[in-house]
């Protein structure tokens, strides 16, 4: 009965979005979604999503400064950087590399690099999470990560970047979305919305583990919580934040 439920509301969400489906078939949705439509409703659902999250984000940056490096320098490089929506919570005068694969968050990058001008800001390079090679190796004393693992193609080639491009001894800080509890109604909403979810927000996984990756990864130390920032009307409210060592 679960099975049928579900294989009728992915009919009926499949309906709903069947204009997209058709774009998408034409290979015209992906270049509008990643120019014009994503760009668009991120920066709208960031305004509510940032919002959520901005007490756990005090939290989680609040050790930023204990991995300063030898040099009295504080180097990081945020991984999506996105619409900038983290450098409030960077300490001042921290070196700061930016990638993200969407040259098309460019505006609301540069409206949040000008409010944030107690940081340095180094390098914007276009690059995924799993092909960081224009970071040399065990350059950064931390790696941010928010709301990007859902996306990216592979999650443990990502975490093996991370390890490569952090100092021994760095950081990597994270808040992501997960896969709720197989046995609760979030997972089978997630389930439901999965293959929609996916089109209209450019590949967004919402059933991952990532808890899962980290735990595997080759950190020294992992501090890991899962939590429930209350999205309304969202499959998108089980997370994990902490932050791994190398």
């Amino acid at each position: 009965m679960a099975e049928l439920s579900i294989l009728l509301l992915c009919a009926c969400l499949a309906v709903l979005a069947m204009p997209i489906y058709l774009l998408s078939f034409l290979g015209i949705w992906e270049h509008f979604c990643e120019k014009f439509f994503f760009p668009y409703i991120l920066e709208k659902i960031c305004e509510t999503h940032d919002r959520k999250s901005k007490p756990h984000k005090q939290e989680l940056f609040r050790n930023l400064p204990n991995f300063t490096g030898a040099s009295g320098e504080l180097r990081l490089l945020e991984i999506g950087t996105g619409l900038g929506a983290n450098f409030q919570f960077y300490p001042a005068g921290c070196k700061v590399t930016c990638t993200d694969v969407n040259l098309n968050f460019q505006r609301g990058l540069l409206r949040n690099m000008g409010k944030n001008q107690h940081l340095h800001y180094e390098h914007f390079l276009v690059a995924a999470g799993e092909d960081l090679h224009q970071v040399p190796s065990s350059s950064l004393d931390a790696v941010i990560c928010t709301f990007v693992l859902c996306t990216v193609r592979s999650v443990d080639e990502t975490l093996k970047e991370v390890l490569r491009v952090l100092r021994p001894g760095g950081a990597f800080y994270f808040l992501e979305h997960v896969a709720a509890d197989p046995s609760s109604w979030k997972y089978f909403w997630q389930q439901v919305c999965f293959p929609t979810w996916k089109l209209i927000f450019c590949g967004c996984c919402l059933t991952r583990e990532i808890w899962k990756n980290l735990e595997q990864a080759k950190f020294s130390e992992l501090k890991l919580k899962h939590i429930s920032i209350a999205l309304p009307w969202t499959p998108i409210q089980p997370h994990i934040v902490g932050y791994a060592v190398k």
